[in-house]
C-alpha cells in the first residue's frame, strides 16, 4: 500500500483470511516475543511437513486482519521487541488477507508494529508481481525457506519446482526487504556439500540477506501422519544431528563468501 493504495482501516480490519492455528507467544519466527498467525492452505507437499493438516486452502477457521490485531493489541506489553508473523500454510496463497495484516499492523494507533512473513515464495510468481505487491510494501523481514538449491531436487522433496522461490528471493533482494534465509537439513537429501555449496552461491546474489538458520529435521510430525491416516514421506530417515549444524552452516557460508569475493 504505502502511497500505491489508500485503503481505509475499517476495510483493511474487515478482510477475510484462512488461519490454521495461533501461538500467541513465539519466539523462533522473527525477532523477538512474537505473535505467529499460521495460515490455512499450501500447494507444496514437503517430504517433512508436519503440518499436513495446514494443506486444505478450504479448512481452517475464517479470521479477519482486524481479529488479528486486536489479539495483538490484548497482549501487546509481551510484544515490546517482537510484532507480528504470518506463517503457515503459505501466507502468500492469501495476499489480500496478509497485507491487510501487516497495513494494520504498521497503522496501529498504539504504535508500529513490527511485521515478518514466514514463506517458501512458491504463490510468488515473476510474472505477476503485482499480485504481491501490496504485502511486500508491508514487510519490515522475511524468512525465506530455501528447500532445496537444486531445482530436481526441489520438486522430488516439495512436488513443485523452484523458479517461484527464486523469483521471490530476486524481488526481496531488488526491494532491498531484510531476509533471513532458512534451509532445513535433511539426511541424505539436504546435507551434501554439492547442495549447500549451491546453496550458498545461490544466496550470494541476494545482497539484502542478513541471516541464515539452517534447520535439522525432526520426526515430530510422524505421530500426525499416522492420526490422518497418511503415509509418512521420510520413514526410516533420522532426525539430524544438532551437533552437525554449525559445520554445514560454514560449508553455505564459505561458498557465498567466495561468489560474493569473487564478484569484488
Amino acid at each position: 500500500m504505502n502511497g500505491r493504495e489508500t485503503v481505509d482501516v475499517a476495510t483493511l480490519r474487515a478482510r477475510e483470511g484462512r488461519v490454521h492455528s495461533v501461538e500467541t507467544m513465539g519466539t523462533v519466527d522473527g525477532p523477538g516475543t512474537r505473535l505467529v498467525v499460521f495460515c490455512q492452505g499450501c500447494p507444496m507437499r514437503c517430504a517433512y511437513c508436519h503440518n499436513p493438516d495446514s494443506w486444505d486452502p478450504a479448512a481452517g477457521s475464517v479470521t479477519t486482519a482486524g481479529e488479528v490485531l486486536d489479539l495483538f493489541e490484548r497482549n501487546r506489553p509481551f510484544y515490546r521487541r517482537g510484532g507480528i508473523t504470518l506463517s503457515g500454510g503459505e501466507p502468500m496463497l492469501q495476499p489480500d488477507f496478509s497485507a491487510a495484516v501487516f497495513a494494520l499492523a504498521h497503522r496501529a494507533p498504539a504504535g508500529r508494529i513490527h511485521t515478518c512473513l514466514d514463506t517458501s515464495g512458491i504463490a510468488f510468481s515473476a510474472a505477476a508481481p503485482e499480485r504481491h505487491a501490496a504485502l511486500l510494501d508491508e514487510c519490515d523481514l522475511v524468512l525465506l525457506d530455501v528447500k532445496h538449491a537444486f531445482d530436481e531436487g526441489h520438486r522430488e522433496l516439495t512436488g513443485k519446482g523452484a523458479d517461484n522461490p527464486r523469483a521471490l528471493g530476486d524481488e526481496l533482494a531488488r526491494r532491498g526487504i531484510p531476509a533471513v534465509i532458512r534451509h532445513v537439513v535433511v539426511p541424505g537429501i539436504t546435507d551434501g556439500p554439492e547442495e549447500l555449496a549451491a546453496l550458498g552461491r545461490l544466496i550470494a546474489r541476494w545482497d539484502n540477506v542478513v541471516g541464515l538458520d539452517l534447520l535439522p529435521y525432526h520426526t515430530m510430525g510422524v505421530g500426525k501422519y499416522r492420526a490422518l491416516g497418511l503415509d509418512y514421506p521420510l520413514e526410516g530417515v533420522p532426525a539430524q544431528e544438532k551437533g552437525s549444524i554449525p559445520e554445514l552452516r560454514r560449508q553455505v557460508l564459505g561458498a557465498r563468501a567466495a561468489v560474493r569475493a569473487g564478484r569484488a
